[in-house]
């Protein structure tokens, strides 16, 4: 049993550390000098990502989809 938690934990902090930092980068495209977004960029992007949170949340407490897909702008 020890041998399973020790997994979850070691992918958990790997993956969620990539993350993380994903983030931080899709953050920096928020730089007008050097990039040029509209709103309904900046809200299809967030939505896309709190549509991928909410399922993988959704799958720690039930069968939730597992579908990611490919985002789009």
């Amino acid at each position: 049993m020890r041998d399973k938690r020790q997994k979850f934990v070691d992918l958990a902090e790997a993956r969620v550390g990539k993350a993380l930092k994903d983030l931080q980068l899709i953050g920096n495209l928020s730089n007008k000098a050097a990039y040029d977004f509209t709103e309904a960029d900046v809200r299809k992007i967030f939505g896309a990502l709190q549509k991928a949170l909410d399922n993988a949340k959704g799958r720690f407490t039930k069968d939730g989809d597992s579908a990611g897909g490919e985002f789009r702008l």
